[in-house]
């Protein structure tokens, strides 16, 4: 029944309306009770029906007390709940004391009878729809009984003294006014409801749709930004792309218009080739390590591409390829790799290509003496690869953006002028696209360590 009710605050906001109509019927009570006491003392017992009105006006100084704490009360459904209780209860004190007030001021000859049939439209508004009928019987047996008693003698009857005749002489007037007064509060309950009820279904319909509305507003919100970042990092993509391309084309030319000139001996033209040699596998390392950041931003491949690898026996592989480097530089490198390494699900070449990227850094920025080391180890979950080094190592600043595209060190900057500042976002890619992580942590002067980990196969 609880979710035919009025949404929450509304709810709310409706049982305070409520209590502020109380306010005005104790006022307009006072306001009758007063100039009738002047103009007709003695007919009616205008004590009772003072005390009957403060009574009112207490009960709702209480029930508005009620409703602060109830909307101090933090969590909806409990609002809804004491909110509906509190409504019910004045509905039914309210039926009591009205009853009461016609009572003492003339029964049915008293217009405020009808006062009746409004209680029941906001019983139709307030409750759940099947309490409006129950509210009507309430309403109904106790507009019976006040008569029943009435003509029965048990209860006085005070005679309204607006009224000249005695309604209550008549017992065929009472009984059709009775029945048909308790037949309309059943049959305002019934259209009240009805009203209610499509008009709930109206609010569920609008508040879908707004709710709908709001998702896809923030879908479309979200969509865009994700359009914004991806249209901005392609912009500083191609700006980055340009200016890296733009000094080895440079270079070239100007090697190859001076060697074609003719100024330059043989001797000055060899050696402005090979420059142009060297600038030239430059640009093809370059051009390589874009495409491959292309194709890992990209996400061109899916894991129903991949397959197990064995990162130790790439490890193995590149270590063995990179030795020779590392021994033509005077330093040491070393690989510990544990038994029985589990495989990972990924591509062998990318995999590869995050060996070979970070043993490569690794030793261009070690110094002649220094050790690099290479480890692969894993737990119930993981297999985590490290690779060491003794090398220049990075500031703080340098280290939270290690991983940006084209992004360089001063000290790397210094050590190789020509690197292309993409292997380390490759990494990163790649790594997380085959669900793992990386974390480097390193100390200028003193070393760099990067570490990352991926899913085992057989977990």
């Amino acid at each position: 029944m609880e979710d035919r009710l009025p949404f929450g605050s509304e709810l709310i906001d409706r049982v305070g309306w409520l209590i502020n109509l109380r306010w005005l019927a104790v006022a307009g009570t006072l306001l009758a009770i007063g100039p009738t006491a002047v103009w007709f003392p003695g007919s009616l017992p205008f004590g009772t029906l003072l005390g009957i009105t403060i009574a009112i006006a207490a009960y709702n100084g209480l029930f508005r007390a009620h409703l602060k704490a109830i909307r101090r009360t933090l969590l909806e459904e409990v609002q809804n709940r004491q909110a509906s209780g509190s409504a019910l209860g004045q509905i039914i004190l309210d039926l009591c004391t009205l009853i009461a007030l016609v009572h003492f001021s003339g029964g049915i000859e008293n217009p405020m009878v009808w006062f009746l049939v409004f209680h029941i439209i906001i019983a139709s508004i307030l409750l759940p729809h099947g309490t409006s009928y129950w509210i009507a019987a309430l309403a109904g047996a106790l507009l019976i009984t006040m008569t029943s008693l009435e003509v029965g003698g048990v209860w006085a009857h005070h005679h309204l003294p607006l009224l000249g005749v005695e309604l209550y002489d008549e017992p065929l007037y009472l009984l059709v006014f009775v029945g048909g007064l308790v037949l309309v509060l059943f049959l305002v309950a019934y259209l009240t409801t009805s009203i209610a009820i499509r008009l709930g279904e109206r609010d569920r319909e609008l508040m879908t749709s707004n709710q709908t509305c709001q998702l896809r507003s923030q879908e479309l919100k979200e969509l865009n930004d994700r359009l914004r970042r991806v249209d901005e990092e392609r912009t500083r993509f191609m700006v980055l792309v340009t200016h890296e391309l733009r000094a080895p084309i440079s270079t070239i030319y100007s090697a190859l218009e001076l060697a074609l000139s003719g100024v330059a001996s043989a001797e000055k033209t060899r050696d402005v080739l090979e420059r142009a040699q060297k600038r030239a596998a430059e640009l093809l390392d370059l051009i390589r390590d874009l495409l491959n950041l292309t194709r890992i931003r990209e996400q061109t491949t899916t894991r129903d591409q991949a397959e197990e690898v064995q990162v130790d026996d790439l490890l193995r592989e590149v270590a063995e390829f990179m030795k020779v480097e590392a021994e033509g530089k005077g330093l040491l490198l070393e690989v510990d790799i544990a038994p029985d390494v589990a495989p990972v699900q990924a591509l062998p070449n990318q995999i590869k290509l995050v060996w070979t990227n970070l043993l490569s850094n690794a030793i261009k920025y070690t110094e002649s003496g220094g050790r690099v080391w290479a480890s692969l180890t894993q737990d119930d979950e993981k297999v985590r690869g490290v690779v060491r080094d003794t090398g220049m190592g990075m500031t703080p600043e340098d280290l939270s953006h290690i991983f940006d595209e084209f992004y360089r060190a001063e000290n790397a900057r210094k050590v190789s002028p020509h690197g292309t500042g993409v292997g380390l976002s490759i990494v990163q890619r790649t790594v997380e696209h085959w669900g793992g992580t990386i974390e480097a942590q390193s100390e200028l002067g003193r070393g760099s360590t990067f570490t990352f980990v991926l899913p085992r196969a057989d977990r």
